[in-house]
């Protein structure tokens, strides 16, 4: 079994590897499958597994693990990983920035026309720059997430790791 070298110290948005192993993927779904009742959540669906944090130990920035196991031969299979934030958060987060995004193109295009008919358009210009601040602040709550959830996705790899069948 190959193992991915430790986390890089920068989070990228939603980190994933692989690793080539080799045991067979029913194998390895079913190590996973007897974790159950353990220190996390871990639920399969065909060859995809969950695992989550139990619900007294998840905070708002909590991540979670998605493996897929695809076989690679007769005894082989490749284990593909992605680290990324709780479904319902990342969706609040893309809701927000559609809501930011939206909201400054109405303001350009308003303040736009009303600058092409000499009108005031003050009001237009300080939404955009209040809507650019908005932004600012979208990306500073979403690094402090990532950073906050680094210890949580460290713990994770390791549980990966000790399932995996050697």
């Amino acid at each position: 079994m190959r193992i991915m070298k430790s986390l890089p110290n920068e989070i990228v948005l939603r980190p994933r590897f692989q690793l080539e192993l080799e045991k067979p993927k029913e194998t390895v779904l079913s190590a996973f499958e007897k974790t159950e009742g353990r220190t996390f959540i871990v639920k399969r669906l065909d060859d995809h597994i969950f695992i989550k944090f139990k619900a007294e130990e998840v905070h708002f920035w909590s991540p979670q693990l998605h493996l897929e196991i695809n076989e690679e031969g007769e005894q082989r299979s490749k284990l593909y990983g992605l680290f990324g934030p709780n479904p319902t958060l990342w969706t609040f987060f893309m809701f927000l920035h559609f809501g930011v995004g939206t909201l400054f193109i109405i303001f350009g295009i308003w303040g736009y026309s009303n600058w092409s008919l000499d009108k005031p358009y003050g009001l237009q210009l300080g939404v955009m720059v209040f809507m650019v601040f908005i932004w600012v602040v979208l990306y500073v709550a979403g690094r402090e997430g990532k950073r906050k959830g680094r210890p949580q996705m460290e713990q994770l790899y390791r549980f990966m790791t000790e399932v995996l069948p050697v």
